[in-house]
């Protein structure tokens, strides 16, 4: 089967036909899923802002990390849920439209930084999380990047909704 295919088959689907029919369904789907993304975005922001040093310094990053992360993960699969619903409903105009192939790719890239930040910036957290101590600049950089495609993400996810119609 092509991806073409593929993408009709989804979209025949029980589940995404009732999203896409019922009146109410993908309302209530959309509205969840922008509840969980402002979850997403608002706690990444959290740990990106501290990382930057320009919020939460009374808490080391570890901690903050801690106490957050377990939020974001959440968030981010019900995000990633009501995401797929929603794209299941008319999955062949979602896969060519440009902004959403973009939001994607920016989705991509929030994971990549991410998953580089926590494989190597922080191995020694230890040692720059320390009250006075500095955070390094990759940190700062991962912190930017992380707050850049996050907004890029939100942006871009704004205009799909507002060009699918």
């Amino acid at each position: 089967m092509d991806i073409e295919g593929a993408l009709a088959w989804l979209q025949s689907t029980w589940i995404a036909t009732a999203v896409a029919e019922n009146d109410i369904l993908f309302p209530w789907i959309e509205s969840v899923h922008v509840l969980a993304i402002v979850i997403v975005v608002g706690t990444i922001s959290i740990v990106d802002l501290r990382l930057l040093g320009v919020a939460s310094l009374d808490i080391s990053a570890k901690r903050l990390m801690r106490d957050v992360i377990p939020y974001t993960w959440a968030a981010f699969a019900i995000a990633a849920i009501t995401g797929s619903l929603m794209f299941s409903s008319d999955a062949t105009h979602y896969a060519h439209n440009r902004l959403f192939q973009i939001k994607l790719v920016m989705l991509v890239l929030a994971g990549l930084n991410m998953a580089v930040f926590h494989l190597f910036g922080e191995r020694d957290i230890e040692r720059w999380d320390a009250p006075g101590a500095t955070t390094p600049v990759a940190a700062k950089a991962a912190a930017a990047v992380s707050l850049m495609a996050w907004i890029a993400v939100v942006s871009l996810g704004r205009g799909t909704g507002f060009t699918m119609h």
